[in-house]
């Protein structure tokens, strides 16, 4: 006789306006283009950044541009965006567009993307699973201004605000880290095969707290046990 074991789906539905602690094994899901659903993360503060390095898995089959992170200050309200312009192109705004890279197309499976910047040289790299990208050069000597709102899920025009439906994200996202250095190759090749327990020191997937707007869907991913 066989046994059936029955698999539970956890879904949790977040309404705007409730501070919560950390993600540790949740995925954010949006199933639709909206311009109310999103997650506020509350990062450490920063006076500045000459460089930095973030990190996350994502997956989607929308064909129109969108933000998979948003980062904006009163200065600009794309001080930090990383913008996915189409299934197979990557662009990052440091205020501007610095660097397009030509990736695999995104598509339903989860990929894990990293993104290194550092402003003497201005290096950007981008690794896809792990695996680098060409190198490119752009945002040479800038700085990332603190004091502005990282979002999840929306594009931000101002900060904290300024949503446009038709740039909102719809997948799925998870274990986004944001790091204040450029990671070592090492670094991020354990990152991307879930072997490396640190998390962030500017985002922090597993303890930074996060207020969602909306009604956000998160459930849990399961995708590792140590």
């Amino acid at each position: 006789m066989k046994l059936i074991i029955p698999i539970v789906l956890v879904l949790c539905i977040y309404l705007s306006g409730s501070v919560s602690a950390g993600l540790e094994g949740k995925s954010l899901i949006i199933d639709r283009k909206t311009k109310t659903n999103f997650i506020r993360l509350h990062a450490a503060d920063f006076s500045s950044l000459t460089a930095f390095t973030v990190c996350l898995r994502t997956a989607s089959e929308e064909t129109q541009a969108y933000s998979l992170l948003s980062y904006a200050t009163r200065n600009s309200g794309n001080e930090l965006l990383l913008w996915q312009r189409s299934k197979s192109q990557f662009v990052l705004y440091l205020s501007n567009p610095v660097a397009t890279f030509s990736l695999p197309e995104m598509n339903a499976l989860l990929r894990h993307l990293c993104v290194s910047w550092e402003s003497k040289g201005g290096e950007i790299t981008v690794w896809v699973n792990g695996r680098r990208c060409a190198q490119k050069v752009g945002g040479k000597g800038r700085v990332v201004r603190g004091s502005g709102q990282f979002i999840l899920g929306q594009e931000q025009d101002s900060v904290g605000g300024g949503f446009d439906k038709k740039q909102s994200f719809v997948g799925e996202i998870t274990d986004v880290n944001m790091w204040d250095r450029v990671l070592k190759p090492d670094e991020i090749e354990l990152i991307s095969q879930g072997c490396y327990r640190d998390g962030g020191n500017i985002i922090d997937w597993g303890s930074t707290t996060f207020t969602p707007g909306g009604n956000v869907v998160i459930k849990d991913n399961n995708d590792c046990t140590f």
